[in-house]
């Protein structure tokens, strides 16, 4: 399904093919926790849904894994 979702990091509107159900979607929303929700669903996949944010603005904030991000 389509899932459309505003960014938290950076406020851009993105809309992503999920593998999601209404059913799953509705869980989540309904308190379920994503992962049992939608156990299928890759990390990335599931960050989308909850906050909107891809992969590329993840690592450009965050650094990647094993990745020394320096913090001011």
């Amino acid at each position: 399904m389509k899932i459309t979702r505003i960014s938290r990091l950076t406020g851009v509107e993105r809309t992503r093919e999920i593998n999601l159900t209404p059913a799953q979607l509705a869980a989540w929303e309904g308190g379920e926790f994503i992962q049992d929700a939608a156990p299928h669903l890759s990390d990335a996949d599931r960050e989308f849904v909850m906050t909107g944010i891809t992969d590329e603005e993840w690592t450009a904030a965050f650094g990647s894994e094993g990745e020394d991000v320096p913090i001011h």
